[in-house]
């Protein structure tokens, strides 16, 4: 099995910056990607970042492109999100993914492990 913990939500005015950390334990050698997925209240869960195992280029949404960046720090098994210029529309429950099967997933049931979510609000 493999856990997934997120951390660095909170509450932050337009324009400003957070970042989320995912710390992965367990079976971490059978993840082959992780993602970063958020849903706003009344809407479905959606793709916001994902990368892969060999770090290759990693994969944004549109409407955080230019925006927010995913890492990883391997020794460390934790993958980051780092959001700028946030945006009230960019509030929402913030959920990290991990993924053992290859390839980089756009959508949920593309993933086999969730984190518990961490909320992010921007205030206007």
């Amino acid at each position: 099995q493999v856990q997934l913990v997120e951390s660095g939500g909170g509450l932050v005015q337009a324009g400003g910056s957070l970042r989320l950390s995912c710390a992965v334990s367990g079976r971490t050698f059978s993840i082959y990607a992780m993602g970063w997925f958020r849903q706003a209240p009344g809407k479905e869960r959606e793709f916001v970042s994902g990368v892969t195992r060999s770090a290759g280029s990693p994969a944004y949404a549109d409407s955080v492109k230019g925006r927010f960046t995913i890492s990883r720090d391997n020794a460390k098994n934790t993958v980051y999100l780092q959001m700028n210029s946030l945006k009230p529309e960019d509030t929402a429950v913030y959920y990290c993914a991990a993924r053992s099967r290859i390839g980089l997933s756009y959508i949920p049931t593309g993933y086999d492990y969730w984190g518990q979510g961490t909320q992010v609000t921007v205030s206007s």
